[in-house]
C-alpha cells in the first residue's frame, strides 16, 4: 500500500453500505446507484448517488489528516510573516457540517456552488450531501485558451467573496468547475474570521499561482488588476513563496513577483 493511499486512508465497505442505506431511507429511493469518484481526495471518499447526489464521506483519518494538513499550512502562513488563518475542526462531522455551511455562504452572496442538500452523522462518520453537477469541468482540465478567456471571471468571482468578508482557502484548479458556461467553486476550507484579510491574499496568491502555468505572469496579473487594486495584488507577494511550496501548484513565483512589482510601481 503507498503512503498516499495509507494516510487517505480507506472507509471499509460495511461503513459505506450503512451510509447509502440511511441516504436511500432519507430520500425514499427504493433503488441506488452509488458511483465512486476516482478523485485524489485525501479527506473524503466523495461518490454520485442517483446521477443527482454528490456525497462526501469523511471519516476520522480524513479529519486527523485535515487537522495535519491545516498546522502545516499555518506554519507556512506563519513562515509568510502573518498569523495563521486555517482553522481545524474537531471532527469528521464538524467537517461535513462546514462545507454545507460554506457552500451555502458561497451562495447567498451570489457565487455559483453546488445546492447545498444537508449533513448528517452516520457511525462516526460525517455525511455530506450536495447537489450533483453533470458535464462539468475542472479548470485545471480546460485547454490554455479557456483559461485566459475565464481568467478575468474566476478573480471577479474572488473580489465578489472577498467583498462579503469570505475568503475560499484552497483555490486550485480541481476546486473551480465549468458548468455550462459558469464557474462554480467547491471545497472552501475553514478560515478564521481574524484571519480573513490574510486568507483574501491567500487566495490571490493561489488563483495566479494556477493561472501563471496556463496563460503566462503578465497575462495573470493582467487578469487579477481587472477587478483588484494594485495595493491587494501586492498584498499577495507575501504568501508567493509558501504557495510555490504545495505539490498541488508548480509555477514560475520570480515572473509572478516581477509582474505584480510593475504593476505597483505604475500605479
Amino acid at each position: 500500500m503507498s503512503v498516499r493511499r495509507l494516510v487517505r486512508g480507506t472507509v471499509p465497505w460495511a461503513d459505506l453500505e450503512a451510509v447509502i442505506e440511511e441516504l436511500a431511507e432519507r430520500y425514499d429511493e427504493p433503488e441506488v446507484h452509488v458511483r465512486f469518484l476516482e478523485a485524489d481526495n485525501w479527506l473524503s471518499t466523495p461518490c454520485v448517488v442517483n446521477d443527482r447526489w454528490f456525497v462526501k464521506v469523511v471519516s476520522p483519518q480524513n479529519a486527523l489528516v485535515h487537522a495535519l494538513f491545516t498546522g502545516a499550512r499555518n506554519l507556512g502562513v506563519f513562515s509568510s510573516g502573518t498569523e495563521g488563518f486555517f482553522e481545524p475542526f474537531d471532527g469528521p462531522v464538524e467537517m461535513a457540517e462546514h462545507e454545507l455551511d460554506a457552500t451555502k455562504r458561497l451562495r447567498e452572496v451570489g457565487v455559483n456552488a453546488p445546492e447545498p442538500v444537508e449533513s448528517f452523522e452516520v457511525d462516526g462518520y460525517g455525511v455530506l450531501v450536495l447537489e450533483y453537477l453533470p458535464d462539468f469541468t475542472t479548470l485545471d482540465a480546460l485547454s490554455d485558451e479557456d483559461v485566459e478567456t475565464l481568467a478575468p471571471e474566476l478573480f471577479e468571482v474572488l473580489s465578489t467573496m472577498h467583498d462579503h468578508d469570505l475568503a475560499h482557502g484552497d483555490l486550485r484548479g480541481e476546486n473551480v468547475l465549468v458548468h455550462q458556461n459558469d464557474l462554480y467553486f467547491i471545497d472552501a476550507t475553514n478560515v478564521s474570521d481574524e484571519g480573513v484579510g490574510g486568507a483574501r491574499a491567500y487566495d490571490l496568491a493561489s488563483a495566479l499561482a494556477e493561472l501563471e502555468p496556463r496563460i503566462g505572469a503578465q497575462a495573470a496579473v493582467a487578469a487579477a488588476a481587472e477587478h483588484y487594486n494594485p495595493d491587494a495584488i501586492l498584498d499577495a507577494l507575501d504568501f508567493l513563496d509558501f504557495v510555490n511550496m504545495r505539490p498541488d501548484h508548480d509555477f514560475d513565483a520570480t515572473g509572478l513577483k516581477g509582474e505584480i512589482e510593475k504593476l505597483a510601481a505604475r500605479s
